[in-house]
């Protein structure tokens, strides 16, 4: 359970690259866990990558990782690695490529058309490819971002009433973020049909992946989902 170690992190030096990076080294365990090679060759896209960590972590590793994002936020470090720029809401994706591994962290709540995006997913993927998804739940304690815990008052009162009292926030509702539930999705990708998933767990303490598996208590106990998703394409 990372959980801790990152609050503690976060206490200390707010999000700072090794914040993230602590992040993406965990969840590359848990991937690795759930049985993905991650080698030399593989092929992998950091899918709305901001400063490029997750992905760098795997390049540690021999990966083959390109980087997108809406605009390029790279680290001095990776700016030798090939960059896709790429609007997950209103852009075309199909120029994106084939990959081994997709990873998308911490995107989907910052996305007006979630489900748009996610029925596109599995054609981003080779044969035998896996997509890694994970996001913070509206429900959950960091739902709001920094405007937390007051987003239990919804969106527009929480936000307003955080703004109230003087403080600055980057994350606006509607435009920058969005309410989103665990449920939900999943229901979007059961009735979208083309990716299922392999795996899930919340992501900073995966060692409890049962929750996920309880309707209401996931969208509350889950600080962060993380799903791992193959194509069915390729499936069985």
């Amino acid at each position: 359970m990372i959980l801790p170690q990152l609050l503690w992190r976060f206490a200390k030096h707010r999000d700072d690259p090794v914040f993230y990076a602590m992040q993406a080294i965990d969840a590359i365990r848990w991937i690795r866990c759930s049985g993905v090679r991650l080698e030399k060759g593989v092929r992998v896209l950091d899918l709305g990558c901001g400063h490029g960590v997750f992905g760098g972590e795997l390049r540690k590793l021999g990966c083959e990782v390109v980087f997108a994002d809406e605009a390029n936020y790279l680290l001095p470090e990776y700016r030798d690695a090939r960059f896709l720029p790429v609007n997950l809401d209103h852009d075309p994706l199909e120029g994106l490529g084939k990959h081994d591994l997709v990873i998308c962290s911490n995107v989907l709540e910052h996305l007006s058309q979630p489900r748009r995006f996610l029925a596109f997913a599995d054609r981003l993927l080779a044969p035998g490819g896996r997509f890694y998804l994970s996001w913070t739940n509206w429900l959950s304690p960091w739902g709001g971002h920094e405007f937390s815990p007051l987003h239990f008052l919804g969106p527009r009162l929480g936000s307003r009433l955080f703004d109230a009292l003087g403080r600055k926030r980057f994350h606006r509702p509607g435009e920058n973020l969005f309410v989103t539930h665990i449920g939900r999705t999943l229901g979007w990708l059961k009735s979208d049909g083309s990716l299922e998933v392999e795996a899930m767990a919340p992501r900073y303490y995966t060692e409890l992946a049962w929750l996920l598996k309880v309707p209401g208590i996931r969208e509350f106990g889950a600080w962060n989902c993380g799903l791992l998703l193959r194509s069915r394409r390729s499936a069985g």
